[in-house]
């Protein structure tokens, strides 16, 4: 109860005093007052409200005590009641029919006056519910590098004055796209770690599943909000069977498709018909459609490999990026052939960003090996176990290389 209500109370704390440091202390105060006095008199009957009471009373206590404080928090809030009476009558009406002010720190909390890796951290901070020593072994950083740059954000929302608010419709399409890259960034770094002794991080990727809830449940009519969700759960759906017993990396034609998550996957599939339904398709909800296609195949051979590379047309040309070339050349490899992926493989040789991006040159490897050309895949296998960052990863690819 305490991880769910936390970022409520800390996005109405934050909305109300305009000072995240300020939300946050009173925000911990007020669960460990909770821990005191519930086990003797009992959890009330709105546990919420409770908190969040009591959270503002030790925050008017805290202000009484500290003027200077107090003064500078005041100077926050006109400029917060200044913009609300700048924003037109629609932006306050949709904003007042929001279950609750989490979105206002989603927006807050990744503003584009942030710092990128900044926008994260304080993200999985303030809306994940992280500690600073478990952001910092996210990002695989010092806990003292970590909590640097959460204190820097924050004096970036209080110096440069970011507003806790909802950007207005015309401001909307611009600013979402960072909001979701966010929550898809914290998914990906749990579903393939970037290094450790670990393939997945379900911790992170559990709470990234959570946040995109969250904004989904917030943002209703926002497409590219339900296929983001959609997309999550169409992947998370997958994991028990990601990895063996020993935490190795299993294929998705090797995996066993009786432990992936049914209720997930139906979930997802209905996120993709909304996604999908009321206009262009948005990245998010074309990768979704992808996921699904896999999910719903009882093999890799039952696999519409033609539609999987029809969307990965649409996705190309809607973001560009040679990660998307690289899965679009795997699905041709399996709709055409190995030769024919290869050759477009090859084609992106010459692309810096894939130097240090594992599954390339895994990619180049298998194909090669189809093809009977051993040796250069074994030469292709190196070049990915040198990019390895996990050691389940490493593991597998040494015996590739042993094969």
């Amino acid at each position: 109860m305490f991880r769910e209500e936390r970022g409520l109370l800390l996005a109405s704390l934050a909305r109300r005093f305009g000072d995240l440091d300020l939300a946050e202390e009173v925000t911990s105060e007020a669960i460990e007052a909770a821990l005191r006095h519930w086990p003797a008199e009992g959890v009330p009957a709105r546990p919420g409200a409770w908190l969040l009471t009591t959270a503002r009373r030790k925050a008017v206590d805290r202000l009484r005590r500290d003027r200077a404080y107090a003064a500078r928090l005041a100077v926050l809030q006109a400029d917060a009641e200044r913009d609300e009476a700048l924003a037109p009558a629609s932006d306050a009406a949709g904003a007042g029919e929001l279950p609750d002010e989490r979105l206002q720190l989603f927006f807050t909390c990744t503003h584009p006056a942030l710092a990128a890796e900044d926008r994260t951290a304080l993200t999985l901070r303030c809306l994940a519910g992280l500690t600073t020593p478990e952001v910092a072994r996210a990002f695989l950083v010092p806990t003292a590098t970590m909590a640097q740059r959460i204190v820097r954000a924050k004096k970036k929302i209080r110096e440069a004055r970011i507003p806790f608010r909802v950007p207005g419709p015309d401001e909307l399409p611009e600013r979402l796209p960072g909001v979701l890259q966010v929550v898809y960034s914290v998914f990906t770094e749990g579903y393939a770690a970037s290094s450790g002794p670990r393939l997945q991080r379900l911790d992170l990727a559990e709470e990234a599943v959570r946040l995109a809830r969250i904004l989904h449940r917030l943002l209703p009519a926002e497409r590219e909000a339900a296929g983001l969700l959609a997309l999550l759960l169409l992947v998370h759906a997958r994991r028990d069977a990601r990895t063996g017993p020993e935490g190795e990396p299993v294929l998705l034609e090797e995996q066993d498709r009786g432990r992936w998550d049914r209720a997930m996957i139906e979930e997802g599939r209905d996120l993709v018909v909304r996604a999908l339904t009321g206009g262009p398709a948005g990245p998010y909800g074309v990768q979704a459609a992808i996921a699904a296609l896999h999910d719903e195949a009882a093999g890799v051979e039952t696999t519409d490999w033609a539609q999987i590379v029809a969307l990965y047309d649409v996705l190309l040309a809607l973001t560009p990026s040679p990660v998307v070339a690289v899965n679009r050349a795997v699905a041709v490899a399996m709709r055409d052939g190995p030769g024919a992926g290869l050759a477009l493989l090859d084609a992106l040789a010459a692309e810096p960003r894939l130097r240090a991006y594992p599954p390339y040159a895994v990619a180049r490897g298998d194909l090669l090996t189809r093809l009977g050309r051993e040796g250069e895949a074994a030469v292709a296998y190196r070049e990915a176990l040198e990019a390895a960052g996990t050691e389940p990863e490493r593991a597998a690819l040494r015996r590739k290389l042993g094969e």
